[in-house]
This record gives C-alpha cells, structure tokens and sequence, in this order.
C-alpha cells in the first residue's frame, strides 16, 4: 500500500496589478474585471470597484444644480461673491474717508470723481455710471448697504450661483445707474450700493414665485422701502427703482427661458441677463446724448 503524496499540482503564477504589474494579485474589480492589488480596490455595493472605475463613475454623476441652474453647494458653503462685493465697498470707503481726513469722506478726490451726475457722464466720464456704486456718503450709509447685501446676497447667491449672482448684481447696479439718468436732477450727484441691492431684492421675489412660494415677505420689505426713500431727503427713489427692475428683470430671465435641454436653457439666460444689462447702458449712452444735445 502507497502513501499518497502530499505535493499536489503547483499553483497558477497570479497575474499583476493592473496599476502596479509587480505585485501579483488574486483579487479583481467586480466592474471592470482588471486584476487588482488591494490598495487599488475600493468597497462598493456589489463587490469592489478599482481607482479607475471609481473615478470613472464619479465623472458621470451628473453636477446637482439649483432651480436658476448654478451649483448646488452646501448649506455652509462661503458666500464668496458676497464677502468680495462687501471688501471692495468698505475698502472704497475707507480710500475715500483716508483722502478725506476722516469719516466725512465726500470732499476725497475719488469721491469727487466717482459720484454719479448724470451731466458730468454726458460729458463723457461713463466711469461714474459703475464707480458711483462702489461709493457711500459715510459710515451709517456704508453700514446699512452692507448688512442689506449680507443678508439678501447670501440667499441670492446660493440659489443662482456665483456667476450669475454677481452678473444680477451688476446687471442691477447699471439699471439704478440709468434711472437716475433719466429721471433725477441733471446735476445731483448719487452714490451707493442700494441700487444693486434693491436688485437683489427683486431676484428673490422672483425666485420666491418661480419656487411657488409667496413673495409677499420681499414684497412688504419692498414696499416698505419705496416709502422711505419717498419720505427721507437724499435717498434716490430712481437709483432704487431702476436697480429694482434691472435685478428682477435679470433673474426672471434666468429662472424662465428655457430651451430644449439643460445647456441651451442656461445660455438662454444667459443671454436674457445680458440683454438686460446692455439695454441699461444705452439707456445710459442716450441719455448722455440727449443731455449733451
């Protein structure tokens, strides 16, 4: 009787990695069927995937965006666009109050060169119609914009992201600029950021009826403000108005053209907030001419 022997059949060579061919592997992605080393494996629902399909399907998954179409973000996400914009104004008003020699800063130079007067633009200084925007006539003026665009602008940005955002912004600050052309005094001189606020404000109503939800709140507030710049000297009713419309005008573009599929939809807006913006400048340019003639 034989003993039998304990040897049996030599194993099979493992195939390598396919990341690292050095290191032989028994273990494979259950997607792509590639042998793979352990470190190349990810955990998945179905057995484990490798590095490259991971990354793969990460690529598909389509970007979750907002109803106006930007990025959806976190809720903790930084309102970036909206600190920057508030940077720019208390930097613009700290320039003006250090040329000045203290808090009343509207004998500085930049003032001077910035304030929005609609017949020194006729004459050709179009710098005004964006610099006016970034100007404050003191410290209680800047602080009441600012906290505005802090907590309108938040809101603002998350829902229609940061390029849109800041295009409504501008697009609004040019709309208040070319109210005041029109319908203030040819030589009064206006200077603020509420115009583009006032713009954001008509973006969240907008966005309050595109979401069916009532925008009686940001109405009230609305309201509310129109008589207290009716009311109070030295507000400009116009400069409100117009941004007002410019900022609704803007997100009613953004939030209701649609075409036939996600790409075509965002151009169109796109376009309609560009449209918007370049009727505020002609307006502006015709006004000029109107006031030169």
């Amino acid at each position: 009787m034989s003993t039998p022997g304990w040897g049996g059949a030599p194993m099979p060579p493992q195939p390598g990695c396919v990341r690292h061919p050095t290191v032989p592997t028994g273990l494979s992605c259950t997607r792509c069927g590639r042998p793979a080393c352990p470190q190349c494996l990810r955990p998945a629902s179905v057995g484990q995937h490798c590095v490259d399909c991971v990354a793969a399907a990460g690529g598909s998954v389509p970007q979750a965006r907002t109803v106006a179409g930007g990025t959806l973000r976190t809720a903790v996400a930084t309102p970036v666009v909206t600190f920057t914009l508030m940077a720019i104004n208390v930097a613009v008003y700290a320039l003006t109050a250090a040329q000045a020699g203290g808090v009343g800063n509207q004998a500085s130079a930049l003032f001077r060169s910035f304030a929005l007067v609609p017949i020194l633009v006729a004459d050709g200084d179009y710098a005004r119609v964006v610099g006016s925007g970034f100007l404050h006539s003191g410290i209680v003026h800047l602080a009441v914009n600012m906290f505005a665009l802090y907590v309108i602008g938040r809101d603002c940005e998350a829902v229609l992201g940061r390029a849109r955002y800041l295009a409504v912004y501008a697009v609004s600050l040019l709309g208040g600029a070319a109210a005041v052309m029109w319908l203030a005094s040819p030589v009064s001189a206006t200077v603020g950021a509420s115009g583009a606020v006032f713009g954001l404000l008509g973006a969240q109503a907008v966005v309050l009826v595109r979401l069916r939800r009532s925008p009686t709140p940001v109405l009230a507030i609305i309201g509310l403000n129109i008589v207290l710049s009716i009311a109070i000297p030295g507000i400009s009713l116009w400069g409100h108005l117009g941004g007002l419309a410019a900022g609704a005008a803007a997100t009613a573009a953004v939030l209701f053209l649609r075409g036939g599929d996600p790409a075509r939809t965002r151009l169109l807006g796109w376009v309609g907030v560009a449209g918007v913006g370049v009727l505020a400048l002609l307006a502006v340019v015709v006004r000029a001419g109107v006031l030169l003639g």
